[in-house]
């Protein structure tokens, strides 16, 4: 137990932090801007691993998320189903979505994976603001009711009708989704994932099923995302076809590549940093997309593996310099 304590102090640090947050969350505005920090961690994360650790740019993560999105929004709202029976049905929806367009368009490379999961991405958009009788149109659903509370036998529920409630919950699910994705890119399957990324010739040649194991990766980041995306819809009490848009897309990418791509705490950096940083810049109005696309042309020239790469190399260098002094 101390020997783990002593390699993994800092991430139980990091943890008592979280956990101690909504105590010092100077007003209610903060606070939400912290809990879909932690959501959109939880949607950077899922990306990570197709993008980072299978080396596939999917441009139709938004899609899935606007996918669990509504798959939550319809179950609870229009069929009255608990949350808690919604969020995991909708995520395996977004899965199998994702194992249907996932066969045909990861047989192609590159870009053409690329365009083809940005078209698919579209279509959802196209699909959600047209099925009016479903999706309500452009007008969205709204009125969706927070998550159900849970029962607790001797001593009464666990609501999560208040904010500080609903930032445990969506902190429990962040570190779900992080000890998913821990084990996974450390277990064998993991070492395919990064060996497809590397050299997909070189995979195959060893005997690795580079179709399947990308296809694995594909799905299995297609239902964290929708997952993410059902609590999103829950929380917020409205959504519209714009949560399934390229934008947001965009947004999980940047998340990931300014945070730290094929890294675990660097997409959740991205995530925490760049909604503050939105905040802080609203003065700036129709220029924070220049901005942003400045300093994502800036990180990927010099600083390509993010902020969290940026950190691990100077933890390196102050490492060797404390082993020579």
């Amino acid at each position: 137990m101390m020997k783990w304590l002593k390699e993994k102090w800092f991430y139980v640090i990091i943890l008592m932090v979280a956990i101690v947050v909504p105590f010092f969350v100077p007003n209610r505005y903060f606070f939400q801007i912290i809990i879909m920090s932690c959501l959109f961690a939880i949607g950077a994360l899922s990306l990570n691993l197709i993008l980072g650790y299978t080396g596939q740019a999917s441009l139709a993560h938004g899609a899935f998320f606007g996918i669990g999105a509504y798959g939550v929004a319809i179950l609870t709202q229009t069929l009255g189903w608990s949350f808690w029976i919604a969020l995991p049905l909708a995520s395996v929806i977004a899965a199998v979505i994702g194992l249907i367009v996932g066969i045909p368009a990861l047989r192609t490379r590159g870009a053409y994976f690329a365009i083809a999961t940005m078209c698919m991405g579209e279509i959802i958009v196209l699909v959600a603001g047209n099925w009016i009788e479903l999706t309500g149109g452009y007008n969205g659903i709204v009125g969706i009711a927070p998550p159900s509370a849970i029962p607790i036998p001797f001593i009464g529920e666990l609501s999560f009708q208040t904010q500080t409630a609903q930032y445990y919950l969506v902190l429990v699910f962040l570190l779900f989704t992080l000890f998913v994705m821990d084990r996974l890119v450390h277990s064998l399957k993991g070492l395919t994932f990064m060996a497809v990324r590397n050299n997909e010739l070189l995979a195959e040649a060893v005997g690795i099923n580079t179709f399947r194991t990308k296809l694995l990766s594909f799905v299995v980041s297609n239902f964290l995302v929708a997952m993410a995306g059902g609590i999103y819809a829950s929380l917020i009490g409205s959504i519209s076809p714009s949560v399934a848009s390229l934008v947001k897309t965009f947004d999980f990418l940047l998340y990931v590549l300014l945070g730290g791509i094929a890294t675990l705490a660097g997409p959740i950096l991205g995530a925490f940093a760049l909604p503050i940083l939105q905040e802080n810049l609203q003065f700036l109005q129709d220029y924070q997309m220049i901005f942003f696309g400045v300093m994502l042309v800036v990180v990927i020239i010099y600083v390509p593996k993010g902020l969290m790469g940026a950190i691990m190399s100077l933890r390196k260098k102050f490492n060797s310099k404390k082993v020579g002094a």
